[in-house]
């Protein structure tokens, strides 16, 4: 089985529809769908924005329904320069942008663990780009303007904190060079999976860039993109 989390209901609605749910069973406030897609056995679920929320929600998913791996998928704001609207980006390894504890322990570094960035596993991860350097955009993301979508690897930041402003993303880059991507739950759940011993895989489509000048509306790259996508990176993850 594996493990399928994205952390808003639009991220995932499109494979909870296509996938052959078996039973639907609630934890702390998540529904977890159980079940088949395209015959490989599954739970999907929706953590909720944020690394308390995604963290409590991949632990409950690790401790109640064992999957041999976790894929988590959704939207990321860009901050390499080079990144545009519709890109993917394969976590190579996550870091939490916002962990400062000193000067007990270095900037980033989790306290105990002895570690900063966490790395993903390498196998899965290279399936979910295989499947995202084969998306074809369908009409509605072409509608957006997406037409030829690249796929990157690297490191993906994670934090409580919503980046809206070039300033932002210009500080980001300066603490973390080489840094791709910003979001908000991909490193807790790597933290999870690492303390478990469970692979786990992140990939995150560009809904936004570090200079904030895209044309493409939120709501609607939400509402017309994420379906398409997430379909095609999960198929992919469960591809042999």
């Amino acid at each position: 089985m594996i493990g399928i989390v994205s952390a808003m209901p639009e991220e995932l609605a499109a494979v909870v529809e296509a996938m052959h749910a078996d039973e639907v069973v609630e934890y702390g406030g998540r529904r977890y769908y159980r079940g088949h897609y395209g015959g490989e056995p599954v739970v999907c679920v929706v953590s909720r924005i944020g690394k308390v929320a995604a963290a409590t929600t991949a632990t409950i998913l690790l401790e109640r329904f064992s999957p041999r791996a976790l894929v988590m998928t959704g939207l990321a704001g860009g901050v390499d320069e080079r990144l545009a609207i519709g890109d993917v980006v394969i976590a190579d390894r996550l870091i939490q942008h916002d962990l400062d504890a000193r000067p007990l322990f270095p900037r980033h570094e989790i306290p105990l663990l002895g570690i900063a960035e966490l790395p993903a596993d390498p196998a899965l991860s290279t399936k979910l780009a295989a499947a995202a350097s084969r998306f074809a955009p369908p009409a509605e993301v072409v509608a957006l303007g997406i037409t030829a979508p690249r796929v990157w690897r690297g490191l993906v930041a994670s934090g409580d904190q919503f980046f809206g402003s070039v300033e932002a993303s210009n500080a980001l880059r300066e603490a973390l060079p080489g840094v791709l991507a910003v979001e908000m739950e991909g490193a807790a759940v790597a933290q999870v999976c690492y303390e478990h011993g469970v692979p786990f895989a992140i990939a995150r489509v560009i809904s936004d860039t570090a200079n904030h000048a895209a044309a493409v509306d939120f709501a609607r790259f939400l509402r017309d993109a994420c379906g398409p996508y997430a379909r095609a990176l999960v198929e992919g993850a469960l591809g042999s």
